[in-house]
């Protein structure tokens, strides 16, 4: 019976060739909007992970109420103490300390007098530590444009956007002013050993990477670190994982409440304590994640819904174009019910091969721009999200198959609804409808 319909669908594309083509562009589109999807979730976890608060973030508690301001006067000391206790509990996370600031970068002229001046964001770090994992955090090598990166104290990286707006370049030298954790002028001259480009427009605007000694020198932090940033040692982000070690944690020092709410005022707190937030409560990215995963069910949703009309739609038309063939068929004795099914294996039949085709399309746009990625730097110039400037698709295991939900459940709704008129067949009516 199978191979029988199989036979008639290929002879009759009048009954098989429109709805396969509106399944086939139904489940492409489903595929490559969950690649698309899955892409852009992909590009916010590692950019907001690798330059912004890592898979969990260890800071004070009073940092941590105000982190937004990135206030370096509540940083945590000493700071060796602490990375030393989360190696022995935490061994199978990287943890690394950095220090986030803020300053204006002056550049001389010949005669020493200022030539142009910018503000900076500044991101300190361990540049110089031979097992150091921020060259590969940051992806220094490959972000890398002109010059190297920073092989000794006083050297320091710039965005490469910085370096022409302000004209300078490797080997240029540079004084940082910015103000130390007591509130004084502090100032330091740094050489620019490269420039680089991340691809992250909140970052290429006006980034300066530096040792994190230089900078605790400067800001008079020996020791202390505004921000521990821990990261999973295959680079993945496990949101689950993240929650049970930062939970654990913060039992063991009592931070619990302060994940919870972290700009809460707690009383008879130590505010000096360490905390620790994973990845999806640090500035509201766990919104953003739920909000990703219910667009993806969403999108699923109208589709089955868009493909189930259309097709319910063309089920009804084939219906009335097969009336005869129905008739006949009831007429030499058919049952209703196995017409009916003889439907809706038809809806399968037609619901595989669309979705196969469609799936497999799919999955060849999604891995092209997977590889070439899409430029949208020009409508995200201002933003201050940790926003790939290219964004790309993410090919998973689930796009083999997320296209086949919609493709076989609307084929099979919508065969189901109009198939229904297969019970409604009057027999009296059966010998006018074979003579017309």
């Amino acid at each position: 019976m199978t191979t029988f319909l199989f036979k008639g669908l290929l002879r009759d594309r009048s009954r098989s060739l429109f709805p396969i083509i509106v399944v086939f562009v139904g489940v492409m589109l489903t595929v490559f909007l969950y690649a698309w999807i899955q892409g852009v979730e992909s590009d916010l976890i590692s950019s907001s992970a690798n330059f912004q608060g890592g898979h969990m973030m260890v800071t004070t508690r009073a940092y941590a109420r105000e982190a937004d301001q990135v206030p370096n006067d509540l940083a945590y000391a000493p700071v060796s103490d602490l990375l030393a206790n989360l190696g022995s509990t935490c061994p199978n996370v990287i943890w690394t300390p950095r220090i986030k600031f803020g300053g204006l970068l002056d550049i001389p002229d010949e005669h020493g007098e200022t030539r142009v001046q910018s503000p900076v964001a500044g991101l300190a770090g361990d540049m110089l530590g031979r097992n150091s994992p921020e060259p590969r955090l940051l992806n220094l090598k490959t972000a890398l444009v002109q010059g190297r990166l920073p092989a000794k104290s006083g050297e320091i990286l710039i965005s490469d956007e910085l370096a022409h707006r302000m004209g300078i370049g490797p080997g240029s030298v540079a004084t940082l002013f910015t103000s130390d954790v007591y509130g004084s002028m502090a100032t330091m001259n740094f050489t620019v050993a490269g420039t680089v480009r991340f691809g992250v427009g909140a970052m290429d605007r006006g980034a300066l990477l530096a040792d994190i000694g230089d900078i605790q020198q400067v800001l008079d932090m020996p020791d202390a670190a505004g921000e521990v940033l821990g990261f999973f040692r295959d680079y993945n982000y496990e949101a689950r994982q993240a929650d049970r070690i930062a939970q654990a944690f913060n039992d063991r020092y009592g931070g619990g409440t302060e994940i919870q709410n972290p700009k809460s005022k707690i009383q008879n707190a130590d505010d000096f304590a360490p905390v620790m937030v994973p990845l999806r409560d640090q500035a509201g990215l766990g919104q953003i994640f739920d909000l990703v995963g219910s667009f993806m069910g969403l999108i699923v949703a109208i589709f089955v819904l868009a493909m189930s009309l259309v097709l319910w739609n063309a089920g009804l038309m084939g219906s009335l174009r097969r009336y005869g063939e129905l008739g006949l068929r009831l007429a030499i004795g058919e049952d209703r019910g196995h017409l009916y099914r003889s439907l809706l294996l038809e809806a399968v039949m037609i619901g595989i091969i669309g979705s196969v085709a469609g799936t497999a399309v799919g999955l060849g746009i999604s891995y092209w721009l997977q590889v070439v990625g899409l430029n949208i730097s020009g409508f995200i110039r201002n933003a201050s999200m940790m926003m790939p400037d290219v964004l790309r698709t993410h090919v998973t295991f689930a796009c083999f198959y997320i296209g086949f939900i919609p493709g076989l459940f609307a084929t099979i709704l919508g065969a189901a609804i109009s198939g229904i008129g297969a019970y409604r067949r009057q027999t009296a009516r059966l010998v006018k409808e074979l003579e017309n």
